[in-house]
């Protein structure tokens, strides 16, 4: 279904690229941290991080077993597209953290960033270990058959210039390394 929704656009417009359909949140399956999508609210998390404790509990991620299906999507659609590239994507670190700290979606980040300021040891565990989520994901999906990749930082703009170079850019930085 993935590999069909990706195709759509490539089909109908004949557009330059293909990006892969799949959703950002993806990688906090294997975590364990029990997110559903909820008609209406979107994703809701049963078990949000909110203390050390919480950072601990996440489970270690093997992106070619625990997210094998977006990898088969992948190849399914690179033996499809042909001349046309694929391209692959995650959530950046900040995004993905916010909807692990907030439980869901958020218009104001008030406990990521309550995090961020009040929890300094908590939020740069959290983000370590997403970071590197992230870029294992990401190379798995490189590997798989994706020609390009993006990380989507879709809430980024909650913070300051200077906050994002505090709290944010070295993780985003490692993923791209």
């Amino acid at each position: 279904l993935a590999a069909e929704v990706t195709l759509q656009p490539v089909r109908a417009l004949g557009v330059d690229a293909a990006i892969l359909f799949a959703d950002i949140l993806l990688p906090a399956i294997p975590l364990g941290v029990g997110l559903e999508f909820a008609k209406g609210e979107g994703p809701v998390l049963q078990n949000p991080v909110r203390a050390m404790e919480d950072v601990k509990k996440l489970r270690p991620v093997d992106p070619e077993s625990d997210l094998g299906y977006v990898m088969d999507a992948i190849r399914l659609l690179r033996r499809t597209l042909r001349s046309v590239p694929l391209i692959g994507f995650c959530g950046a670190p900040f995004t993905v953290a916010s909807y692990l700290i907030e439980g869901g979606s958020s218009r104001e980040f008030l406990k990521t960033k309550t995090m961020m300021y009040s929890a300094p040891e908590v939020w740069h565990a959290l983000m370590e270990k997403l970071s590197g989520v992230l870029a294992d994901y990401l190379a798995a999906q490189i590997r798989a058959g994706a020609q390009a990749a993006q990380v989507f930082d879709s809430w980024v703009g909650a913070l300051s210039p200077q906050d994002y170079e505090n709290f944010v850019l070295p993780y985003s930085q490692k993923i791209l390394q």
